[in-house]
């Protein structure tokens, strides 16, 4: 009988060199906050250098851009619950914020691409679409500076795709790969899995010669994909991850940030041409504001996501509009003109009922009267249908507000200051110039880092908060606040200090009073008058007997108006109502 020869065995390619594995979830979560990263770490590096050189405005940074866009979109019930709950901290819950959407967003970008990365590149690219609306709709962008989101955009898409490319190998091979990583004996015996162990499908298509889950259609060579490249997911990842946090950390140290700390610094503040009044004698009770408030600890209340970036050198004002001429000034201009210096105290709209969003300080610059008067304007609003009425000022960042005109010509010290409390201006608070005219809320009359002021009309235009529903007039009210005793406490019988502040810029304070329970409203100690612009400390003493007690205090301004109980929030034109403490004497 004739013996039949064994048929020749197929060849079975090798194995490639490559180790195919499929990322976990963590890996994959992990991918995606890496390619998050090196987006907006690139793109960030590259709007910063790019305003450094000039080619680019502020408003290139995607993250600047966002934060505005967002702070924008905000409703404002929002906004106000942000002012009332986190005060001066309101950019720093919002950053916070934003860092954990961005996290939350990148980590649901890794996972969808785990299973399909084309969806997950579709997201990324759509992401890097809103942020590259958020930057060519900020005020002073152009489409050029979406060059950098969009670089950035590109960059983690790439890092997506690259990571997450996966390896294609024949049916064959992955058997073959199967078989040795376990240790299987070769092509042409089947072994059963280890006892106790189900083999999930792609197991039961290298042991029993079906069709592989993940396998196209076609022969036994027909190609499959069983994982990415394991290597080249932790070389592209690692190296994305070290590029996001060099491109990230570079982009701070942008010369651009620190010329303007260099310019800060080397400005010496002009002599001035008046000397400041003589102060008074203070309050001197423990726990009770300083008349003057540091700068460091001067409220800070604005729409900038990120502080601007202004040299005094780079500082122009370019005056316009309802004018006789425009005018563009320099820093230098400016610290050519006659200097005045003036303690003033400024008030946010926002400050609730005995809040802190108000603070004195030493202000120097120039008279805003002076400036417009280069411009041809001056002995305030004309009677012609078409004068002015307003100026529209504008920041470097496109925040704009309205300030009646007749503010800035009736002979109060409105200024464009460039130094508070005997240096420079901080730059979170308006370096190189702000505006600063006693006598209205911040919101209408404190533009920080000014840059442009047009003389128009109110009824032809609006600013930022007006048109969102505040009044476009809005001198400060009557207020006054109790900074001791603190609420809820716990205090001896006898002589009891009750101190605070109480202010009416541009009339002046002449009393405040004090109630204790529903008693009668007794005078309390005033601190020496400084000016009209400035508040007053004052004091009370008290001989406080053992019980739950209710402290009251309220103020009477120049006008002979004394502060109002009603309770009213801050929207639309500012607060009012009287400050209280519950206190407790004990026996």
């Amino acid at each position: 009988m004739t013996q039949r020869s064994a048929p020749a065995a197929t060849a079975v390619p090798p194995p490639p060199a490559v180790r195919v594995w499929r990322p976990g979830v963590g890996v994959s979560a992990l991918l995606g906050v890496v390619a998050v990263g090196l987006t907006l770490g690139l793109a960030e590096l590259l709007a910063a250098l790019g305003w450094w050189s000039g080619l680019l405005d502020p408003a290139a940074s995607p993250v600047a851009s966002l934060g505005a866009g967002f702070i924008e979109l905000t409703p404002e019930w929002l906004k106000r619950f942000a002012i009332d709950t986190f005060g001066e901290h309101d950019k720093t819950a919002l950053r916070i914020g934003m860092g954990v959407t961005l996290v939350v967003v990148a980590v649901a970008v890794g996972l969808l691409g785990r299973r399909s990365p084309r969806s997950a590149a579709t997201v990324a690219g759509a992401l890097t679409a809103v942020a590259v609306a958020a930057v060519v709709t900020r005020p002073s962008a152009s489409a050029v500076d979406a060059v950098p989101t969009v670089a950035g955009g590109l960059a983690g898409i790439a890092l997506l795709i690259g990571a997450l490319r996966r390896t294609v190998l024949t049916r064959d091979q992955v058997t073959e790969i199967e078989r040795t990583r376990r240790g299987v004996p070769p092509t042409g015996t089947t072994p059963e899995p280890a006892a106790g162990r189900s083999p999930d499908p792609a197991d039961r298509a290298v042991f029993t010669g079906a069709r592989h889950p993940m396998s196209r259609a076609g022969s036994g060579a027909a190609q499959v994909r069983p994982g990415v490249d394991r290597r080249r997911f932790l070389l592209l990842a690692g190296t994305g991850a070290l590029v996001a946090t060099a491109a990230g950390g570079l982009a701070r140290w942008v010369p651009s940030g620190a010329d303007v700390m260099a310019s800060r610094a080397a400005l010496a503040l002009p002599p001035v041409v008046d000397a400041l009044p003589v102060p008074g004698t203070p309050v001197v009770v423990d726990g009770v504001t300083p008349f003057v408030t540091p700068a460091d600890a001067f409220y800070r209340v604005d729409t900038a996501f990120t502080v601007p970036q202004l040299t005094a050198e780079d500082w122009r004002l370019r005056v316009h509009g309802r004018v006789g001429r425009t005018v563009e000034l320099s820093f230098a201009d400016l610290l050519a003109m006659p200097a005045v210096e003036r303690t003033i105290t400024l008030t946010c709209v926002s400050n609730e009922v005995g809040g802190n969003l108000v603070g004195t300080a030493r202000w120097q610059g120039v008279r805003l009267a002076d400036v417009l008067a280069l411009a041809g304007v001056g002995g305030g609003p004309g009677g012609e249908p078409d004068a002015p009425d307003c100026v529209l000022s504008t920041s470097v960042d496109g925040f704009t507000v309205t300030t009646p005109l007749d503010a800035l010509l009736d002979g109060r010290d409105a200024l464009l200051a460039y130094g508070m409390n005997g240096d420079p201006l901080p730059q979170e608070h308006g370096f190189p110039v702000r505006m600063v005219v006693p006598g209205l809320y911040g919101y209408v009359s404190a533009t920080k880092w000014v840059v442009d002021l047009e003389l128009t009309r109110f009824q032809d235009v609006s600013a930022y908060w007006t048109d969102r529903g505040w009044a476009a007039q809005a001198p400060i009210k009557t207020s006054s606040r109790i900074d001791v005793p603190r609420g809820f406490a716990q205090l001896p019988p006898g002589e009891v200090v009750v101190a605070g502040v109480a202010w009416a810029q541009h009339r002046g304070i002449t009393a405040v009073q004090v109630q204790i329970d529903d008693g009668d409203w007794q005078d309390a100690e005033l601190s020496d008058a400084f000016t009209v612009d400035t508040w007053r400390q004052w004091v009370f003493r008290w001989d406080a007997r053992p019980g739950p007690h209710v402290v009251r205090c309220r103020a009477v301004d120049g006008s002979g108006v004394v502060q109002t109980a009603d309770r009213v929030g801050t929207l639309p034109d500012g607060s009012t109502g009287l400050d209280s403490r519950q206190v407790t004497v004990t026996a």
